[in-house]
């Protein structure tokens, strides 16, 4: 069986303790500001020599995230963070920017590339395009199923890649790599490591102003946790090599906890054992924290079942009910055990209301009693109590656990000197995690063996008394402030010597030294290549301003033509008959057989392969079959760009990919880009910057609807039970909008797949920045007119034309509309 790595979650330097200590086969962590959890506790270069030792000499693997959005200024810093890490020791480098990960496949020997899950690889063409770019692993998509699992884990193995799958923690509601929500609402961006969970936060589904099913709960953007233990089975199956454990916010206990169950599942299926999680499993993965579990789209689901409505944050382990309540104690009637120093919740008729079991809290039998501190607590008889931290699974850390054991051999013989040797033991004289370690030690080592060893002194004849068998492995065997534990002794003794025992000391220090230097030698004095990044010319860019329009029915298409827009959009998704919106509503007859035959097709952003539980499979639906060679089409992925190449297509690469550095631009004109489209979160500084060195023409959104999100699970079956006939769903004949707090409205479309997106709650315009951009470069301005009705299209392109056919006059630069927002064009993001 092909080695199964567990990865586990490594915030900081605690965390990274726990999970090795819990039995994880590598981890993941993140370095400076290049990763997607900037707020947790990140290590820096010094600090990662450290963790990079610490692991290394206990066989476990360090890969390190960098894995965001890589602003124009910061492509150099980039580069140098991920010489760093590799100069640490990191084995391999997590990247989300295609292009930057292109860029730093081939110059860091010995330190692989793994394209994270931002990446957004869902289909077979994301795979070849993974193989292009150099990766050695794709992190897949969460929104997955095990048959779409295995069909590209088959594929990726025909390119030498590995596949890894997230298995348990906190599920994105959005696709991942594709979330503007956090960035858009409050400038903190997700595809920058700072994302606000807006998902997390209340919203009110409202159709035709409103409210839906006010009883299902209020947090309609807020999945379960996904819990894949006894799916790994099916996934080792599936052929997936590393499996992921969410969690670099997340506490020590977290780390450890969770990677000790998947460690004991995954050695149970290399024994060919039950491999299915037992209760007190099940248990200690609830304790350290649970918004209710599931396993998602892995098993094809994605209606309602996978949402935690009710709670967003964690709701940990049921205990019990209210059975008494007296004097200011509640008596609770347990399925569990609870302990002083736990923190227990009750979910009453009012709300929520938290305690901490202080000294004076009693467990008698399955009762427990616990004073409320909180007089004013409405708790009452029959409420529900959820234990959400366990003290007895509080973490304490050591640094020098878990040990590597070790076999000792030493010789003393009279007038030769001392030898002590020492080997890692063999796995099968191992137990636990120490198993582990020993294999993975073991397996980089050959033959098949990791030693050192070291002469003292030479050996006198007693003077007094003679050393004993039981002394020298006394002795030999103190290694409390190593990283190594000695499991046997195999020491031979002549008759009639003697020894000091510092002497032995010293002798021992100098073998474990050896053996420290002989396991961390291939991680030592690293240098990468060169890193020489390609930043095309300029191309010569005469190009008139032209203005750019998707729309999402031939009524506006042809209004966006008649105001004399240059290039018309329409998305796929919209071009098959009977799939027109209106304002983001479907149309309730079919009335779309003529769209104009010069539109430019707009492929999704997420295109799964038809297989399995895919809707594209359950509904059979290829809307690749639209894309015609030698006719130009907007794609919004890596895959949809490698996958248009190879239809002879004349690919532009959209917004969806994410472009924010001249790296990109070079890429995506290297594999056959003829235009590009700028990321939404870049400001007009840096649009200005890449203008200066773009290859291809280049465009910016300017007016319209921004896209939020993308999600697999609908929005709107917070309706009610679904028969998921997405194509004639009645629902998406009814306009809907997501209420948060503030009172803003966040339209919603369910696309014929049944997948949402969700848009932003007041319209883009940006048009007082267009003389600057014409004069930085830029040739291409977007609208995307698809919340828009025929007039609004009409009004917002001649307002752009009319503003490009002026822009050397002396009339005054348009004025933002009121009403209206200029997304990052002026403010940018951290």
């Amino acid at each position: 069986m092909t080695h199964l790595e567990l990865l586990s979650p490594a915030g900081n330097a605690e965390a990274l303790n726990a999970a090795v200590r819990g039995g994880a086969d590598a981890v993941y962590l993140g370095l400076a500001s290049f990763n997607a959890r900037r707020n947790a506790d990140n290590f820096t270069p010094d600090s990662l020599q450290t963790a990079c030792d610490y692991a290394h000499l206990r066989g476990t693997r360090v890969y390190v995230a960098l894995n965001t959005a890589i602003l124009p200024s910061e492509v150099k810093s980039a580069l140098q963070c991920a010489s760093d890490a590799y100069e640490a020791g990191a084995d391999a480098l997590i990247i989300q920017d295609v292009s930057f990960a292109h860029a730093v496949s081939s110059a860091f020997p010995g330190c692989s590339v793994h394209l994270s899950t931002q990446a957004n690889i869902h289909d077979s063409w994301g795979i070849r395009a993974a193989a292009y770019i150099g990766a050695k692993r794709v992190t897949l998509a969460r929104e997955l199923s095990l048959p779409e699992i295995a069909n590209l884990s088959a594929l990726a193995a025909e390119y030498d890649i590995q596949t890894e799958v997230f298995v348990h923690g906190a599920l994105c509601v959005c696709y991942s790599g594709q979330c503007l929500m956090s960035s858009m609402i409050g400038a903190r961006s997700a595809n920058r490591g700072l994302c606000a969970q807006a998902c997390r936060l209340p919203y009110k589904l409202l159709c035709e102003g409103e409210v839906v099913a006010e009883n299902t709960g209020d947090y309609l953007l807020s999945p379960k946790d996904l819990c894949a233990a006894d799916l790994l089975p099916e996934l080792v199956s599936a052929g997936v090599t590393s499996f992921k454990i969410e969690g670099r916010m997340k506490s020590s206990e977290y780390a450890y906890e969770v990677t000790h169950v998947y460690r004991n599942v995954l050695d149970r299926i290399v024994l060919g054992e039950q491999a299915h999680t037992s209760a007190a499993e099940q248990h200690l993965l609830k304790s350290v924290f649970s918004r209710g579990f599931t396993t998602a789209y892995l098993e094809g689901k994605r209606d309602n079942d996978i949402m935690s409505y009710k709670r967003p944050n964690n709701r940990g382990v049921f205990v019990g009910r209210v059975s008494k309540i007296q004097d200011g104690v509640v008596q609770v009637l347990c399925e569990h055990d609870l302990h002083a120093g736990d923190v227990v919740e009750f979910w009453t008729g009012k709300g929520r209301t938290t305690q901490t079991l202080h000294a004076d809290f009693v467990m008698n039998g399955k009762k427990a009693y616990i004073p409320i501190d909180d007089k004013s607590a409405r708790v009452r008889i029959s409420d529900r109590v959820f234990c959400v931290r366990n003290a007895s699974a509080a973490f304490a850390p050591d640094i020098f656990k878990p040990r590597v054991p070790l076999n000792c051999s030493a010789e003393l013989s009279q007038d030769k000197p001392l030898k002590i040797n020492f080997c890692v033991s063999a796995p099968d004289s191992c137990e636990g995690v120490q198993r582990s370690i020993a294999s993975r030690l073991l397996e980089s080592s050959s033959p098949g063996k990791l030693c050192a060893s070291a002469e003292g002194v030479t050996v006198q004849a007693a003077r007094s008394k003679e050393i004993t068998f039981d002394e020298v492995c006394e002795h030999i065997g103190r290694t409390g402030q190593t990283p190594f534990h000695v499991a046997s002794f195999d020491v031979g003794i002549q008759s009639g010597v003697g020894i000091g025992f510092s002497q032995l000391h010293h002798t021992r220090s100098d073998a474990l030294a050896s053996l420290e230097n002989t396991i961390l030698s291939r991680y030592r004095f690293r240098k990468p290549f060169a890193v020489h990044p390609h930043f095309p010319q300029a191309a010569l860019n005469n190009s008139t301003p032209s203005v750019c329009v998707l729309a999402s029915n031939p009524e506006c298409v042809r209004a966006a033509k008649r105001a004399r827009a240059n290039s018309v959009y329409v998305s796929v998704l919209n071009y098959r008959r009977g799939q027109s919106t209106y304002n983001g509503v479907l149309a309730k007859d079919v009335a779309q057989a003529s769209y104009p035959k010069d539109c430019i097709l707009q492929m999704p952003n997420i295109s799964h392969d038809a297989l399995g539980t895919s809707r594209e499979a359950k509904l059979g639906v290829n809307l690749w079959e639209y894309v015609s060679a030698d006719k130009p089409v907007l794609v919004e992925s890596i895959a949809g760009l490698v996958r248009a190449v190879s239809l002879g297509a004349i690919p532009q690469a959209g917004f969806g990919m994410s472009i924010t550095n001249a790296l990109d631009l070079g890429f995506v004109a290297e594999l056959g880009a003829s235009k590009a489209w700028l990321s939404a979160e870049l400001n007009i500084d840096q649009i200005a910057e890449l203008a200066k060195s773009a290859p291809i023409p280049i465009g910016v959104k300017i007016a319209g609807a921004q896209e939020l999100m993308v999600t697999e699970h609908c929005p709107l079956m917070v309706h009610g039970k679904c028969n998921q006939e997405c194509l004639t769903c009645g629902r998406r004949m009814h306009a809907h909008t997501l209420l948060d707090r503030k009172d803003f409205e966040f339209p919603v479309v369910s696309d014929l797949f049944g997948r949402g997106h969700i848009y932003n709650s007041v319209s883009m315009d940006a048009l007082p920045a267009i003389p600057k951009l014409i004069r930085a470069g830029v040739s291409m301005f977007f609208v995307d007119a698809t919340l828009m009705s025929v007039e609004q299209t009409a009004q917002t392109v001649g307002r752009i034309v009319h503003a490009l056919n002026h822009i050397n006059s002396n009339i005054d630069a348009p004025q933002k509309m009121s009403g209206t927002t200029s997304g990052h064009m002026f403010r940018g993001v951290v």
